[in-house]
């Protein structure tokens, strides 16, 4: 056959599947398709204690199907039809009902076709949380709650507040008030009021109403844990002591493994007297934002030849007398000292040279700081291991957990190896100057390191400390040790205006970028220690940084 003919029978082929299909009606040649899912035009958004669902016209849908959940459709609060992409979720259209107030709520959306066959399949639209009910109320924070208490303010000069209901966390309606109490004259004036008789580690929400029972706000407070029972035979109980020096004396009179409690607000000076047993020196409970201060000059003593199991500090601000000479601790000790654990727990500690500068032989095994805040610290930083040679001062694990980190002159330097270091939940505005460093381990070979590793997750790192004025912003990463030390990141980052020296890089910090400065991130980075989030779409603001400032 040569190539004409099979030119021609391929032709005559194809001039037949033409005409086949001519014949066809044309319903019969397009296939029929599921409908899209469902997209928003605008993200969820609520006004009031309503929910607004802008998606995207689908032409060929005749209505939407819309739930609504607040457990991730574990169970459905709401299923709806309407015939519309605009739809706003209120009472109207829950017939009657109404969305809680500043609840988070998911939604997902599905579109209908005239066949139920092409309905398009569910649309996971997001979550949205309806608005704080306007109230007179004011946000109840850490210094409104203690054990078995909870202090309720609100705005004087309007509507008289009258009565206080106690309502459990999940009564949503305010319908079954577990108690509730008569506001007094003088509360009324002050505003504010202490609801007693409750339990600790509970989370109640407290009411407050006017004289003709209409409700004027409320909000949950989750009280803390059971406070020290100080008629204890192994606590010291200072609660009720003004005396600068009384700290000092009980050091010498408590018990091993006892606790000495403090006076809330009251000023203690940190004891000349050793630290020689197992310690937790902690703060009484109290209504109001001001922790116990000790404040420290020289820094405490520990006991030489001493093991010790702890020394534990909670609700505690440190205040130095010098940020150039000033110490928490600063132990030279010749004897082989043992503190197997040395933790600030919701802490504050400012205007130090540094917080735990050790040489000698003495050692930590756990290093802890936690829900703490630290800021102004100069050039022994955090953390300093300071006696160079094989089996000298040295702090096994270096643990920072939920903590904010701010105008540090260097933030952890050693002499020796580390087992490992953990950063995690936390934010550091201006850690190390220009001239300083993060991670400054500076031994002899072979005692240089951390390990096994140092790990950073949910952490948000701003440019150095310009502390001598200069605006130079890039800071030194990490030192000439490190060199076998594995940096693990996660979920980190770093502001818009961070760098580093040349040559200093921690590979993999940050592990995402924003581009935005600290200023634009934070509310006030630079004086008043506020880390709230300015930027209200920063990825991280939910979960990264110290949480006492994230979203919730």
């Amino acid at each position: 056959m040569n190539k004409t003919h099979i030119k021609q029978g391929f032709a005559v082929v194809i001039v037949s599947i033409m005409a086949f299909f001519a014949c066809k009606p044309e319903e019969e040649i397009t296939a029929e398709t599921r409908l899209f899912r469902p997209v928003l035009n605008k993200e969820l958004s609520a006004k009031n204690n309503t929910i607004i669902v802008n998606m995207g016209n689908i032409k060929a849908a005749t209505g939407y199907t819309v739930e609504v959940s607040r457990d991730t459709f574990k169970t459905t609060d709401y299923t709806f039809k309407v015939d519309t992409n605009y739809v706003i979720v209120d009472e109207t259209l829950l017939k009657g009902e109404s969305l809680y107030w500043n609840t988070s709520y998911q939604v997902r959306a599905k579109a209908h076709a005239t066949k139920t066959e092409l309905d398009s399949k569910i649309s996971d639209l997001g979550s949205v949380k309806t608005e704080k009910f306007p109230s007179i109320m004011a946000t109840p924070t850490a210094a409104d709650v203690i054990d078995v208490a909870a202090r309720i303010r609100w705005t004087t000069g309007g509507v008289t507040v009258a009565k206080v209901k106690v309502f459990a966390k999940t009564d949503l309606k305010l319908a079954t008030p577990l108690a509730q109490y008569d506001v007094s004259e003088a509360d009324q004036k002050a505003g504010s009021t202490i609801v007693s008789k409750l339990n600790p580690l509970t989370t109640y929400q407290l009411a407050i109403y006017a004289a003709d029972g209409t409700i004027k706000g409320w909000d949950n407070f989750t009280t803390i844990s059971r406070a020290v029972d100080t008629s204890s035979p192994n606590v010291i109980d200072l609660s009720e002591s003004d005396d600068p020096t009384a700290l000092n004396t009980a050091l010498l009179n408590v018990v091993e493994g006892g606790t000495i409690v403090l006076k809330k607000g009251a000023t203690y000076t940190m004891p000349v007297n050793n630290f020689a047993k197992s310690v937790t020196v902690t703060s009484a409970y109290g209504f109001g934002e001001q922790k116990t201060i000790i404040t420290t000059s020289g820094g405490g003593n520990i006991a030489a030849g001493v093991t010790l199991d702890y020394i534990r500090f909670n609700n505690i601000e440190f205040i130095g007398a010098d940020i150039g000479g000033s110490y928490i601790f600063n132990p030279n000790i010749a004897t082989l000292t043992t503190v197997k654990e040395l933790s600030l727990d919701n802490c504050i500690a400012s205007n130090m040279r540094g917080l735990l500068r050790i040489r000698g032989k003495f050692f930590a095994n756990n290093f802890i700081i936690k829900n703490s805040i630290i800021h102004q610290i100069g050039t022994y930083g955090i953390l300093t291991t300071d006696t160079d040679g094989a089996g000298n001062a040295a702090v096994d694990n270096i643990i920072l957990q939920k903590s904010t980190f701010s105008k540090i002159n260097i933030f952890l330097t050693s002499r020796q190896n580390s087992n490992s270091v953990l950063i995690e939940d936390c934010t550091l505005s201006e850690v190390a100057t220009n001239s300083g460093s993060l991670f400054n381990w500076r031994g002899a070979a072979g005692l240089r390191n951390v390990t096994n590793g140092i790990k950073i997750s949910n952490c948000i790192w701003g440019h150095a400390w310009d502390q001598a004025g200069t605006a130079v912003l890039a800071v030194r990463g990490k030192s000439a040790g490190l060199d076998v030390t594995n940096f693990t990141v996660l979920n980190t980052y770093t502001t818009g205006d961070f760098s580093y020296v040349a040559g200093t890089e921690i590979s993999g910090l940050p592990s995402f970028t924003y581009t935005k400065k600290a200023a634009e991130l934070w509310v006030s980075p630079y004086s008043g220690l506020n880390f709230n989030f300015k930027d209200a779409t920063f990825p991280g603001r939910k979960d990264t940084g110290d949480p006492r400032w994230r979203v919730k």
